[in-house]
């Protein structure tokens, strides 16, 4: 979309009233903003008004499925039951029942830590413990939405239980809840989202992706197909990720922003899929991004995009 066509749409939303739907994604609620992936920073995300909570699951060493990025406990933002902030990564969360995870404090993040540098605007609430998916599922009106990650990787596979019975649990929380119309299960190793399509065809599914120096789960250069995608031939679809995307069942592709472009974006949407790249802090590349027509946004400041949408004519909710 054109500055100009944006102006114009901004121009006719605000004197007829209307505004186009946006999805406006809390990345582990508000990270920026809130302890990641807490009830309390879930809570800031739904103040601010996002259409849709992004989140991560994992799963204890009794099968019972836990909200949380990192599949060890993370000494950036754990603390013992004594106040000490854990002196290394682990023990892994596999390992832990949920009654012994309870014990843990996630409620801001450790001073000393490179990643508390990352966010100086998140502000602590201490006694933040891991919250369950119900509890996650309850705290939203009927309005919001939910995208929940699988969290598996194909190499590291000791880390978790498999992706087969990881999509499993996950349906099951989905569905004891009653959300299945609401939520989106999204993932960077496709093998889950495989299952959770052939376990509940009502639930959506979202196929991550990134291509980085640091991070590359598509493989382009590869000698053999990428282990994230699930068996799935690149090659096969023409170098194309949202053929693959498609391919794969998912109804939203979501890239890393930095791999969004004006083609891969009318090509994704010709398809069907919905594009929703992540993670997007910085409001310029925000702005970029909805100027190419992607449909939502996943992001650690909530906070930040709301006057971007406003000034285009758009609303998260």
């Amino acid at each position: 979309m054109s500055r100009i066509a944006s102006l114009v749409c901004a121009i006719w939303a605000a004197s007829t009233g209307f505004a186009a739907a946006f999805d406006l994604q809390g990345h582990r609620g508000a990270r920026g903003l809130a302890p990641e992936n807490t009830l309390a920073g879930f809570k800031v995300a739904l103040d601010l008004g996002v259409s849709t909570l992004e989140t991560d699951l994992a799963v204890t060493k009794a099968d019972e499925v836990i909200i949380s990025h990192d599949p060890l406990l993370n000494p950036d933002l754990t603390r013992e039951p004594d106040g000490q902030w854990l002196a290394r990564p682990g023990p892994a969360i596999r390992t832990l029942t949920y009654e012994e995870l309870k014990r843990y404090d996630i409620g801001r993040l450790n001073p000393a830590s490179k990643y508390a540098q990352q966010f100086p605007e998140q502000k602590p609430v201490d006694g933040q413990r891991f919250p369950t998916p119900a509890e996650f599922f309850a705290m939203a009106g009927p309005d919001v939405r939910f995208n929940i990650e699988i969290k598996t990787d194909p190499n590291k596979p000791d880390l978790t239980i498999d992706p087969v019975r990881f999509a499993g649990l996950t349906v099951e929380a989905i569905r004891k809840a009653g959300t299945a119309a609401r939520s989106t299960v999204q993932s960077f190793d496709w093998r889950g989202l495989l299952e959770v399509k052939k376990l509940a065809p009502e639930i959506a599914t979202g196929c991550l992706t990134i291509e980085s120096n640091n991070f590359d789960t598509v493989g382009r250069n590869g000698s053999r197909p990428s282990p994230w995608l699930a068996g799935l031939d690149l090659a096969a679809h023409g170098g194309s990720l949202p053929r693959l995307a498609k391919a794969a069942g998912c109804a939203t592709w979501s890239p890393f922003w930095r791999n969004v472009t004006a083609d891969n974006v009318k090509e994704a949407q010709a398809l069907g899929l919905k594009v929703v790249p992540w993670t997007v802090n910085v409001p310029a590349e925000m702005a970029r991004l909805i100027d190419l027509g992607v449909d939502g946004l996943i992001t650690d400041y909530p906070d930040r995009a709301l006057p971007i949408l406003a000034a285009k004519g758009l609303k998260s909710r």
